[in-house]
């Protein structure tokens, strides 16, 4: 089965062509065209019509989408979230957990693995588990009762039913940097999150193996001029990864012009950290079992108004970041998919190029998604 995707605006690391086609064989990009004259016949033709086509987003951090929330532990939500992020141009996505009774995090690791076998929708590779070896004083919208302390047991026991891919943790608890050097003999990439962690702390746990910062900015350590704290080291060590979400609500469109300006580009990783207040705008859901009010699309806790994660879409992050940074699309594609595609080992994805999967997010220039291709079907 042959597909070419022509008249399309391609956007992908370091590659820009203002009316090219993508040559698609069997779910694989077999050729990227400079122009749309001379191609090849084709058993399928779609006509971008001018749009851009991006490499599929890759969102390593989403909890729930459109009233659904992966603690739920329900597949039909599982697969509601799945078919709910195709719409934002997202191609692969980790369902995110929250802190939870290991009991309920073995049940809801089931039920993802469950979908994983099929993967009618997004590419889910594995999981993030957020939580539960967090800070209470730093828990945010995470439930404060289900707080405890570093184990790597219960994180082995989630692993064996579903890959934990990434596990965010506060580097501050007793015990966690043990934790972190076991989890990458595992093959997981530990995250710092919700923590009073000091610059210091942060880099005894990069030496056992941590990687990303989690949300950053939220709910960690600010940058003071007497300890930097974990804004501080996520700005200073080129190394670490820092998830970011861009919604101009968690991170004010000035910090985020500072941490593009700041950091290397191949170091951050867009994310929407979405709930399932995403998509209605207005209402009430839940998050973890919390409950939560959105309001002109900003989540919040009822019981004490903290931020409930976000409720941003994956393509309206991108818009943002474009908008307020300047940057050429060339370079924020890369923190799009590229990373994270780099960041977690995953083969195949995150470029438009020869011998990738045909994973690619179609856009208007307002960055609407119209279409979005996994392994070169239309699954809009």
């Amino acid at each position: 089965m042959k597909t070419l995707i022509t008249n399309a605006h391609i956007i992908s690391p370091e590659l820009e062509i203002k009316n090219g086609a993508i040559e698609i064989t069997d779910g694989k990009i077999t050729a990227v065209h400079h122009d749309t004259e001379n191609l090849p016949s084709c058993d399928e033709t779609y006509d971008a019509a001018g749009q851009y086509a991006f490499p599929g987003f890759i969102d390593i951090h989403a909890h729930g989408a459109d009233t659904k929330d992966v603690c739920d532990n329900d597949l039909e939500s599982i697969r509601h979230i799945a078919k709910t992020k195709l719409k934002e141009g997202v191609t692969t996505w980790l369902p995110t957990t929250l802190t939870q009774p290991q009991e309920k995090l073995l049940e809801i690791a089931e039920t993802c693995a469950t979908y994983m076998r099929d993967q009618e929708f997004v590419k889910t590779p594995g999981l993030h588990i957020e939580g539960p070896f967090i800070n209470v004083s730093k828990a945010g919208a995470q439930n404060p009762q289900y707080v405890r302390e570093p184990n790597i047991e219960e994180l082995k026991e989630i692993h064996a039913i579903a890959p934990a891919t990434v596990f965010s943790i506060a580097p501050c608890r007793p015990n966690a940097c043990e934790v972190i050097r076991e989890a990458k003999t595992l093959g997981i990439s530990s995250s710092a999150a919700h923590s009073e962690a000091t610059n210091a702390q942060i880099s005894a746990a990069k030496d056992a193996g941590l990687t990303h910062l989690t949300h950053f900015g939220n709910a960690m350590t600010p940058l003071h001029h007497r300890e930097i704290g974990m804004v501080g080291a996520g700005l200073l060590d080129d190394d670490l990864k820092l998830e970011l979400i861009c919604d101009g609500i968690h991170l004010a469109p000035d910090f985020l012009k500072l941490v593009f300006k700041t950091k290397p580009i191949e170091q951050i990783i867009m994310i929407t950290d979405s709930m399932a207040g995403s998509w209605i705008n207005n209402g009430e859901c839940q998050l973890g079992g919390l409950d939560v009010v959105v309001e002109n699309k900003v989540a919040r806790l009822k019981e004490g108004g903290a931020l409930a994660g976000s409720t941003l879409v994956f393509n309206e992050g991108v818009a943002l970041v474009a908008n307020v940074t300047g940057l050429p699309l060339t370079e924020i594609v890369k923190a799009t998919s590229w990373n994270q595609a780099q960041s977690l080992g995953l083969k195949g994805v995150g470029k438009i190029a020869t011998g990738y999967c045909a994973d690619i997010a179609l856009l208007d220039k307002d960055f609407n998604c119209t279409q979005t291709f996994v392994d070169g079907v239309a699954k809009l």
